[in-house]
């Protein structure tokens, strides 16, 4: 019987290995080794392993890595992001790069109008009012804030972006966007989006800014002091891109001062923030745990097509999702 080719992965199970539940399509098409296997048996490995499944982001890919890896053909990772990689250096080596955008669209989308409704409507607020052992009645004149009628600013078009509007046009909210190109005027027409060249105009006109960027030098702490003075006081920032898109310091001085109402944080930096950060004490801020695309369905078809993205690069086929470095 024929080897399977090998492929490198950081563990399997765990906080950050290889899922349990996918073994089963990954063990069809590979053999798993994992990175303490390789570090303890180099000489057998270093030679037969061809791919790297990069689930998650938290197997670094070092020179040293690359060195010792002479038959390595491609680094498949998961998710769209690839800010956590060395694409020239890698590129250097001869080694192709593989992500998967289109399988982490409509899940982190979702999580973008989840944090936007619980924002708006307190939820948090509510869910402690009402589990409370001190509540003994509820009070008839606490409310929350509409998102029916109101005005959302996307930052960042791309396939994510265009999910967000998809969704809030059905809220029937008023959809402004900022992106480097402006989408066709029939994309725009199907969605009701209005395209804003300047960041500023949005900025100064949304009831609530969703940050949808790729994470480059470009947009890196791209919404700071500037940015949040020219949004209104009682606007929400809602961020699922990257937590080095926003400046935390003058996000929690925006918060502080009164120059924004409340954010809704799926990414931070670090991941996770320092346990004493001031983000995480106050009550106008949502913080979830980056899981944008963590859904069984959504986290299952990305694995499918980096299986689908290595067999491409080691067989000769085309690849399906190749990353190449500018």
């Amino acid at each position: 019987m024929e080897e399977l080719p090998c492929t490198l992965v950081l563990e399997i199970g765990g906080s950050n290995g290889v899922v349990a539940d996918h073994l089963d399509y990954l063990q069809k098409d590979f053999r798993l080794v994992t990175l303490e296997e390789f570090l303890g048996n180099k000489t057998i490995f270093s030679r037969k392993i061809t791919s790297v499944f990069g689930w998650g982001g938290k197997l670094q890919i070092t020179r040293e890595l690359l060195q010792s890896l002479p038959n390595l053909k491609v680094i498949a990772s998961s998710g769209a992001g690839v800010d956590h990689l060395d694409l020239k250096m890698i590129a250097a080596f001869g080694v192709k790069i593989t992500n998967t955008p289109q399988e982490v669209c409509s899940s982190t989308a979702d999580l973008a109008i989840t944090l936007l409704l619980a924002s708006a409507r307190d939820l948090l607020q509510g869910i402690e009012m009402a589990v409370s052992p001190h509540t003994e009645r509820f009070c008839l004149n606490w409310m929350s804030g509409d998102v029916n009628g109101a005005t959302v600013g996307i930052v960042g078009m791309g396939r994510i972006g265009y999910k967000i509007a998809q969704r809030a046009r059905a809220f029937e909210m008023k959809i402004l966007y900022h992106n480097r190109n402006q989408r066709k005027q029939e994309e725009e027409t199907s969605v009701a989006a209005i395209f804003c060249e300047k960041l500023e105009d949005l900025l100064s006109q949304s009831d609530y800014v969703i940050l949808a960027v790729t994470m480059t030098s470009e947009t890196d702490s791209m919404i700071g002091k500037k940015e949040f003075e020219l949004m209104k006081p009682s606007a929400t920032l809602i961020n699922i891109s990257r937590g080095r898109v926003v400046d935390q310091d003058a996000l929690v001085e925006a918060l502080q001062s009164g120059s924004i109402k409340a954010a809704a944080l799926d990414v931070t930096h670090p991941e996770p923030l320092p346990r004493d950060h001031p983000l995480l004490k106050m009550k106008n801020v949502i913080i979830t745990p980056h899981i944008g695309s963590a859904t069984h369905q959504g986290r299952r078809q990305m694995m499918m097509k980096m299986v689908e993205n290595i067999n491409a690069v080691i067989y000769g086929r085309p690849i399906p999702n190749e990353v190449v470095s500018e």
